[in-house]
């Protein structure tokens, strides 16, 4: 199966909607990092005192058959609202992965030979 790294970043006020999104795409395990500091495209760095807002960083693992639909959700929810336009989100793509799934069927194959 061909895994992509899905990363995603967003104003922290919209990390619930995110969630949401991940959920209805099928994504059940990611990596949220809260408070995040960054600049966006305007030039607003988040996180001063000026901007007091931060960002959130999302990064989950995703079949490479379920990023279309992950995509045309975040592009519908970046689209829906002036508010969103600052959303990126990008797809990298995984070379190996340990831990996750790939031990659940290590696991689960050693619990098979076993018997």
């Amino acid at each position: 199966m061909n895994l992509k790294l899905v990363q995603i970043h967003v104003h922290f006020e919209y990390t619930d909607a995110i969630d949401v999104l991940l959920e209805h795409a099928g994504v059940r395990q990611f990596v949220r990092y809260p408070l995040m500091e960054g600049k966006d495209h305007e030039g607003r760095h988040h996180g001063t005192q000026i901007f007091p807002g931060n960002l959130t960083v999302f990064q989950a693992i995703v079949p490479e058959a379920d990023v279309d639909r992950l995509f045309a959700d975040l592009e519908h929810f970046r689209t829906e609202k002036r508010a969103h336009e600052h959303l990126q989100a990008l797809v990298l793509p995984v070379e190996r992965q340990l831990g996750t799934d790939a031990a659940a069927a290590a696991t689960q194959r050693r619990g098979h030979e076993g018997r």
